[in-house]
């Protein structure tokens, strides 16, 4: 494992020993969460994390600069802040391709996670999207990435009220580097037999989903986990697609604390 640490920041609650830790997607960055921490600090100490090779995490992890990458490994680059930090355990809140890495931390550390709170959950890729990669994949030599990343970000987000969350993203991924947007890429084939080992294992931790109906991409996928699963449950943000911290922040936010806040005992 490697020396340098992922860019992260904390917020300090005066009195609560609680903690949440905010994973984001590919292609995205710690500043994703902005509508959440206003909302979060109130209750809880805050750990905002940039994924390697994301937002501020990208200047120092040249070392890092492997030929691939693995969920393995940028698990273990999360495990790493919260032992810096000396964090034994927390709540932690995923977002889309970030709810992957959650899980996986679940599945190394159990022990660390005492909830989970899974927004716009990638369980599955369906058949288009497993098309979607496989075209990528061809073509992501040829094709600069930020048309590939661009049609992919209208194609999981195509809604006129998706048109923020569409262009945040865009905007994030565009700090990538063309090496390290191939790496992530190829981390998307690794997703399905992951999450078929995951479907059939279940973790006694709490976990909800939190999932806008329009989600048409991902939404049945965790639909069929859910009920696969006791410790699970999904709640339907309404009139939202797949980014629902960004489109229906209110909402997410309500449910989430509240989700965590009935974990604390």
């Amino acid at each position: 494992m490697s020396n340098a640490l992922l860019f992260h920041k904390t917020y300090l609650h005066p009195t609560s020993s609680e903690w949440v830790v905010f994973v984001h997607g590919a292609g995205g960055s710690s500043s994703i969460w902005f509508k959440q921490i206003k909302a979060y600090k109130e209750h809880f100490n805050l750990v905002l994390i940039d994924l390697r090779g994301h937002g501020k995490s990208s200047q120092l992890l040249k070392e890092l600069m492997t030929s691939r990458y693995t969920f393995k490994a940028v698990t273990l680059d999360i495990l790493q802040v919260l032992d810096h930090l000396k964090i034994q355990s927390a709540h932690f809140v995923g977002m889309s391709l970030g709810t992957i890495i959650v899980r996986n931390i679940a599945e190394l550390a159990a022990e660390r996670v005492k909830s989970m709170v899974l927004g716009g959950a990638v369980t599955r890729l369906n058949t288009r999207s497993q098309f979607l990669v496989t075209v990528g994949n061809a073509f992501k030599h040829i094709v600069p990435y930020m048309w590939l990343y661009s049609l992919f970000a209208y194609i999981v987000m195509p809604q006129k009220t998706q048109k923020q969350s569409r262009h945040l993203f865009i905007r994030e991924a565009k700090k990538l580097c063309q090496k390290e947007f191939k790496r992530w890429f190829r981390l998307a084939s690794e997703v399905n037999p992951l999450m078929g080992y995951f479907k059939d294992r279940e973790l006694p931790i709490p976990t909800l989903y939190l999932m806008g109906d329009r989600d048409y991409m991902f939404i049945k996928p965790v639909k069929e986990m859910v009920a696969a699963h006791r410790q699970s449950r999904l709640l339907e943000i309404a009139n939202c697609g797949h980014v629902c911290n960004i489109e229906r922040p209110d909402e997410f936010n309500q449910h989430s604390i509240q989700f965590i806040q009935q974990q604390i005992r």
